[in-house]
């Protein structure tokens, strides 16, 4: 569909913080720089890993809980250090057929939120069924980058 498109990922690891009691945008921050320390070498091989897009951010419909993660690069799927943080850990994502709706631009809280529901919206149109309780956000660009910016929403296919 022009409007958005069906993704199928495969099983993959990713490396996570949650972030509880802050705004949305503030999560994002304490999350980013937890996760960026970890690939600097806060984990237990003291190793430096490439840094990787997407960064995304689970949003769960009345939570204030953000968790926010970097994909393990290629060469670390198989066995990626662990991290010496406490606060951060590494995840397995199954396996998932994802409907993602692209959109550019400086992408903040709410412009994630009105693409969602826009998202939303149409899949329910279509007859779609996903896991509408939860949705993810997909940041691809550092901040320094101002234009041809890539943002995504993500919904599971149910």
């Amino acid at each position: 569909a022009k409007d958005y498109e069906l993704r199928q990922y495969e099983m993959a690891k990713w490396v996570s913080t949650v972030v509880r009691g802050e705004t949305q945008k503030e999560a994002m921050r304490q999350g980013f720089w937890k996760l960026f320390h970890y690939i600097q070498g806060k984990n237990e091989k003291e190793m430096k890993i490439d840094m990787t897009v997407p960064v995304t951010c689970l949003v769960k419909s009345g939570c204030a809980d953000f968790k926010i993660s970097f994909f393990v690069p290629y060469e670390h799927q198989d066995s990626p250090p662990q991290p010496t943080d406490s606060d951060v850990f590494i995840e397995e994502r199954k396996a998932a057929a994802i409907f993602v709706r692209s959109f550019g631009g400086f992408a903040s809280p709410e412009k994630y939120a009105e693409e969602a529901e826009v998202l939303s919206r149409i899949l329910r149109n279509r007859g779609q069924s996903f896991h509408e309780d939860f949705f993810y956000t997909a940041g691809y660009d550092s901040p320094f980058k101002l234009f041809n910016r890539h943002n995504e929403v993500w919904y599971f296919k149910k």
